[in-house]
């Protein structure tokens, strides 16, 4: 029996999980984990849920089922098979800490996607994407080719059927086309703890404004840049005795971390969009020990 995930938001309102649970049961199905949010605030409902189907029907058959409760409630919704890995491109300039991070916990299993392409505006990190036997494509951006740099990347993202374009220290800004042909399809990492520090040397500045903590932030990419939904954020505290390269080097490793997890908790489907702010379920049980073993 395989495992499927149902994502629902909806308008608040009564009998929503009493709804989806009956007809799971009348299915045949067996819930394993259910998570849910209501924002009253914003009227929406928001729900997770990862079960089996012991009478194996497939996702497009419940989905069809599904259809009539789901018109009735106003729902959004989705059936996930999360043994489907995602395809996803990572895109990097010359800082190469997330990249690597990336490309060490793909190939241990432990960020179960499908990396289909790694496109950069330089060259540096060509062997190193290569050796891991991943295409890479350099595509130079300079202010007079930027429109044919995104067509070409765009070319890419649509040829190798991406479904998620991960922003691993890319230093050039996206359209607001491009932003807006992949909303909720883009993420980035920014160099803080959002939104201090903005601009260039950001650690620098950090530094000489004696901070005690630093960190990164995960977002979604929207035209508005470093202002799409916040997916994940971490801080790493420092002290008044460590240097400017000291903060460089732990800011990098929060980089990371931020980074991937907020591709893990995109890529099973945890996340929600909830206007300019995101919806994050915590992972499933042993989700993060099943790929490591895997």
């Amino acid at each position: 029996m395989s495992q499927i995930i149902l994502t629902v938001s909806c308008p608040v309102r009564p009998g929503i999980v009493g709804a989806i649970s009956t007809f799971l049961a009348e299915q045949g199905c067996n819930i394993h984990d259910s998570s849910q949010f209501s924002d009253l605030a914003n009227d929406r409902f928001f729900m997770r849920l990862s079960f089996v189907s012991e009478q194996g029907r497939t996702r497009d058959a419940l989905g069809e089922s599904f259809a009539a409760t789901a018109q009735k409630l106003d729902m959004d919704y989705a059936f996930h098979d999360p043994a489907t890995k995602m395809k996803v491109i990572i895109m990097v300039s010359r800082f190469g800490h997330c990249l690597n991070d990336l490309l060490y916990r793909w190939r241990i299993g432990a960020l179960p996607i499908d990396i289909v392409a790694v496109i950069s505006n330089h060259m540096d990190y060509q062997k190193v994407v290569v050796n891991h036997d991943l295409p890479f494509h350099c595509i130079k951006v300079t202010k007079e080719n930027k429109q044919e740099a995104e067509a070409e990347q765009m070319r890419i993202v649509r040829e190798t059927g991406a479904e998620l374009i991960v922003l691993a220290r890319y230093m050039q800004i996206l359209s607001d086309e491009m932003c807006q042909e992949m909303s909720g399809r883009i993420i980035n990492i920014h160099h803080s703890f959002l939104p201090s520090f903005k601009g260039a040397n950001p650690y620098k500045q950090a530094y000489e404004r004696g901070v005690k903590l630093i960190g990164a932030t995960s977002h979604y990419v929207t035209a508005d840049l470093d202002e799409g939904p916040i997916i994940e954020q971490d801080t790493v505290r420092v002290t008044h005795a460590q240097s400017p390269s000291d903060y460089v080097s732990l800011g990098r490793d929060v980089e990371s971390q931020v980074l991937s997890r907020a591709i893990h908790a995109h890529i099973h489907h945890r996340v929600f969009l909830n206007r300019d702010k995101t919806v994050v379920f915590a992972a499933s049980p042993g989700e993060y020990a099943s790929e490591r073993m895997g």
